[in-house]
């Protein structure tokens, strides 16, 4: 007899391709498959938007602090970093014993009171990291604090809040975002300007390129995707040929000159990265 998850198949075949179909199937089933065509969906509106009206003006990037925010975005919210900030009850502390120069080695350093680079080597043994790692982004003397304390907690938490973002903020992936697009090409040149500080690519930002890329239209945010391009850590070539060159490929050979050379000069950037890691990985293992 007729099962519901075959009549679903069979409908979503009925939808596509009706001369295959021609038994008669219920009005109303429920939904065993997710609408695949939400992403072209997204970039057609776009498209239209573009062609009738003119682009608005959009709010810039707010870096100060804010409220907490649920993790689904509402319709008037923007995209925020979060400022750096330590536990509350340990500034009320701070604030009750006045205590802003001279800390036991039991007492812990603010963020907020770090604000040169003398007082992060005197007080590098005192600091913590602060409670919304997206912060660290925007503070170069946290970023000098996070290249020499290796610690893989905080790789975790950064890659855990980084990943979530982008996949939420992407403009082409989610048709809801593409009002939001200046904000995200604003994030997107945080994340790559950290990445040049630091000297090394993010593994959420990979992630986020191989899964966004085949959905790209090759013109949305196109300067800030190919520069995170060129950070990508080096892998094997099997898994970046079909996650990163293919969907490239594909934009490479219908878009314009411009395009062309934007991407063989994000390849040359990402060469030069690998030789360079490879030529510092080479030399501390000769120090060793």
């Amino acid at each position: 007899g007729m099962q519901s998850h075959l009549q679903a198949l069979l409908s979503l075949y009925k939808l596509f391709c009706p001369e295959l179909v021609t038994i008669t199937l219920p009005g109303k089933m429920k939904t065993y498959f997710k609408n695949s065509e939400g992403p072209w969906k997204a970039a057609i509106n776009t498209v239209r938007r573009r062609n009738q009206t003119s682009s608005p003006v959009f709010q810039p990037l707010l870096l100060g602090p804010a409220p907490p925010q649920s993790r689904k975005r509402k319709w008037n919210t923007q995209l925020m970093i979060p400022a750096s900030s330590t536990n509350r009850n340990n500034l009320e502390g701070d604030r009750e014993k006045n205590c802003v120069k001279l800390y036991s080695r039991d007492e812990s350093f603010p963020v907020e009171q770090l604000q040169t680079f003398s007082q992060l080597l005197q007080n590098i043994h005192h600091l913590e990291f602060p409670s919304q790692m997206g912060s660290v982004l925007t503070n170069p003397l946290l970023l000098h604090y996070m290249n020499c304390i290796k610690d893989e907690s905080v790789y975790l938490r950064l890659y855990y809040w980084m990943g979530q973002t982008l996949q939420e903020e992407c403009t082409w992936c989610v048709a809801d975002n593409s009002q939001y697009e200046e904000e995200f090409k604003d994030f997107l040149e945080t994340v790559y300007k950290t990445e040049c500080f630091l000297q090394e690519g993010f593994s959420s930002c990979e992630e986020f390129l191989y899964k966004s890329l085949p959905l790209w239209d090759g013109v949305c945010c196109r300067s800030q995707v190919l520069r995170l391009v060129s950070w990508i850590p080096l892998s094997g070539f099997s898994e970046m040929k079909s996650h990163l060159y293919d969907p490239l490929v594909q934009l490479f050979f219908t878009s314009s000159l411009y395009f062309k050379c934007s991407v063989i000069e994000s390849l040359k950037e990402l060469l030069q990265n690998w030789l360079n890691w490879h030529a510092i990985h080479l030399d501390s293992e000769s120090d060793s």
